[in-house]
């Protein structure tokens, strides 16, 4: 399936019988895709009309990815950038990446950052970039230091989740946290999980995988390697 999505983007042709190119996705989920950097030039090109994508625990790709990604997708609004803690201890940062999200993608409006090696001045330069964003996922990027007073006043549509993590057991009501980074400090998985449809604008951005006329808009791959000896570092850590 792996090669068959790959040729399918890179040569911008039918995946399905009745199916349009793949300059028709608007929808794209590659979590721990084992894709390199040079793949991801390749492909970027062919995906002019992706809003949603997901590139979590991809973790050969980095800045020269995302700046691609970001030149050729003028219509994302959502980049989900996950990591997992293990994946980045070694890193001493990825303000590259931060920067390249900052430089290229304007009008994003959620940005999911989840434990990444990143400062707090990379922070702000996407918050200044990123206009439109309300919604930012910062857990486990323990050097950000975002002050609420700052952020309540010139970012009051914004919603911080983290830096600071909580165990899952320990989440109470949304109602109980607060929308910024000083009191977000636990893991809503049913908010991530369940919130995605928020940002339907007025083109019906996520308006199912096909249209009336048989065009190929979504497309999901899930990478699972390793899954068994895997299976008990899936938690997030506390906070240091």
């Amino acid at each position: 399936m792996a090669l068959c999505l790959l040729d399918f983007l890179c040569a911008d042709v039918d995946l399905f019988p009745g199916s349009a190119s793949a300059g028709s996705l608007q929808t794209l989920r590659l979590p721990r895709s084992e894709m390199s950097d040079s793949i991801v030039a390749q492909i970027a090109g062919r995906l002019s009309a992706v809003t949603f994508l997901d590139l979590s625990y991809c973790s050969k790709i980095g800045a020269p990815a995302l700046e691609a990604i970001g030149k050729h997708c003028k219509l994302l609004v959502v980049l989900c950038r996950n990591m997992h803690p293990l994946d980045t201890a070694d890193k001493l940062s990825q303000d590259d990446e931060a920067n390249a999200i900052a430089s290229t993608m304007p009008k994003l409006k959620r940005l999911e950052m989840a434990y990444h090696v990143i400062s707090t001045e990379i922070v702000l330069k996407i918050l200044s970039s990123c206009a439109l964003l309300e919604f930012l996922d910062l857990r486990g990027c323990w050097d950000v230091k975002l002050d609420d007073k700052f952020m309540k006043g010139n970012f009051p549509n914004l919603k911080v989740l983290g830096p600071f993590v909580m165990d899952y057991y320990e989440i109470n009501d949304w109602d109980d946290c607060s929308d910024y980074s000083d009191g977000s400090e636990y893991l809503a998985w049913e908010f991530l999980a369940g919130e995605m449809g928020d940002y339907d604008d007025d083109d019906e951005i996520y308006e199912g995988m096909w249209d009336d006329e048989g065009r190929l808009e979504e497309l999901e791959l899930r990478f699972y390697d390793g899954i068994e000896e895997d299976a008990g570092i899936y938690g997030w850590p506390p906070s240091p």
